[in-house]
């Protein structure tokens, strides 16, 4: 049994390596184990055949690193399929126009590679083209008669090159007449991909294209997302295109409210005297809007925590709710942002992001540890436990959910707590360092605290 257990690995460091030679180039070590690797069933047979665990073989590494030597090796000589696919259902193509590896991608289009193709999610190599903002690539294969309107999941090639701010992508992708109004499943269009990303110039493009400045989607205008965003170029420019300031996202909210929540004056200021009153807001002025929206987000967010403490409160295993594939969609979708929302550390915006995807997919105990995290740093400790002990609930077996308990708990300074519940997750996790000094942490302070408590009695 050892000695089979020892074979086994010793194959697998060799696939590893073998994988490895193709990413890094090496042609020489690449022959040497393939030659070892083969079993009697040819060589071009036992290359097509070793893939790592997403069933990319070493045709994807090759192209995905550029090594256009490798990629020649295993077309020419071997006569693999120039077109295999991995289990994202991903071609070489593709993995070397992601990262733009011009030359490359040359090559496997000389050796019939299809400049279609698209992967599980509809992306081809000129979505990737497009999204990079690599102009020779993506003029070469267009000239190939890729479709220049071939959506994916996330758009068509014009809808990333927008999103991603490539200006010069734009203009290539209009002058082969793209729809500058073409729209996802969710209503995206290009030019609401330019207002998320704040990209004036791609904006000017497709306004003089002919983007329309008032598309909705998601309850919400291009003016509702650069008012909160706070580009004052872009609110001008869409303003200017005929952008309507009036209009209610699903929230009852114009964007000059958007504005006033997020605190962005400027904003405000531009968006006063073009938008009608609102009834509610008794202090018709910028300082009144905005001294009236911060106090409504407060009170919002005053809720929210009372909500979480209550929940948190009565913790039990949780029974398991039936998400359907679109709530899961937006509750993905608002992860993204509560993700983007972190990097930035406006950590309340965070907050409201993951709440949304929580309340659309409830299951999901990475979104509770992440706004356990977002409590933290917003020095709410009483919340970030009672998320932290939800996502224990959820996925009592999780080292990292121990983790979030303890770091809250740590902040409440209730450190033997803190101790137990690190060391809980070092006992799933014996292995993980930042646990085994989370405890050893937690233990010293606790003695600490304990200590300065007995002195001041």
């Amino acid at each position: 049994m050892a000695s089979d257990a020892s074979a086994a690995l010793s194959v697998r460091q060799k696939v590893q390596k073998f994988l490895d030679a193709a990413r890094t180039g090496n042609l020489d070590l690449f022959k040497t184990l393939a030659m070892q690797l083969d079993e009697g069933k040819g060589l071009a047979k036992t290359v097509a055949d070793v893939k790592d665990a997403n069933k990319r073989t070493a045709l994807h590494f090759a192209a995905r690193e550029g090594r256009t030597e490798v990629c020649k090796y295993l077309l020419e000589e071997l006569k693999l399929d120039v077109n295999m696919r991995d289990d994202d259902g991903e071609t070489p193509l593709i993995h070397a126009s992601r990262q733009g590896h011009f030359l490359t991608a040359k090559y496997l289009l000389e050796q019939g590679a299809d400049p279609s193709a698209s992967s599980e999610l509809g992306a081809t190599a000129l979505h990737h083209a497009a999204g990079i903002g690599n102009i020779e690539l993506l003029r070469l294969l267009l000239s190939k008669g890729v479709d220049v309107e071939s959506q994916s999941d996330a758009g068509t090639p014009l809808i990333w090159a927008a999103g991603h701010g490539q200006q010069d992508a734009v203009k290539v992708l209009l002058e082969h007449h793209a729809n500058p109004n073409a729209e996802t499943d969710d209503n995206i269009t290009p030019l609401l991909s330019a207002v998320a990303a704040a990209s004036h110039p791609c904006l000017e493009l497709l306004i003089q294209a002919g983007a329309s400045p008032n598309i909705n989607a998601g309850g919400a205008t291009p003016l509702h997302v650069a008012a909160d965003n706070g580009s004052i170029e872009v609110i001008d420019c869409l303003l200017k295109a005929g952008g309507d300031p009036n209009i209610c996202d699903d929230d009852g909210l114009k964007p000059i409210q958007v504005a006033a929540l997020r605190g962005i004056r400027g904003v405000v200021e531009i968006l006063f005297p073009l938008t009608s009153p609102v009834p509610n807001i008794s202090n018709w002025s910028i300082d009144g809007i905005i001294e009236y929206m911060q106090s409504e987000a407060k009170k919002e967010q005053e809720n929210t925590k009372e909500a979480i403490l209550q929940k948190g409160a009565n913790v039990q295993k949780p029974e398991i709710i039936e998400v359907t594939p679109e709530a899961k969609r937006k509750s993905l979708e608002a992860k993204a942002r509560g993700e983007d929302a972190f990097k930035r550390k406006d950590y309340q915006m965070a907050v409201d992001a993951y709440t949304q995807a929580i309340d659309l997919d409830p299951n999901e105990a990475t979104l509770l540890s992440n706004r356990s995290l977002c409590w933290i740093r917003l020095g709410q400790g009483e919340c970030a436990l009672a998320d932290a002990k939800a996502c224990r609930a959820l996925r009592p077996d999780w080292p990292k959910a121990c983790y979030r308990e303890g770091a809250a708990l740590r902040l409440l300074q209730r450190f033997d707590e803190a101790a137990n519940a690190f060391y809980e997750g070092v006992k799933l996790d014996p292995e993980n360092k930042e646990l085994i000094n989370a405890f050893r942490e937690a233990v010293e302070a606790g003695k600490k605290f304990h200590g300065t408590d007995q002195q001041k009695q």
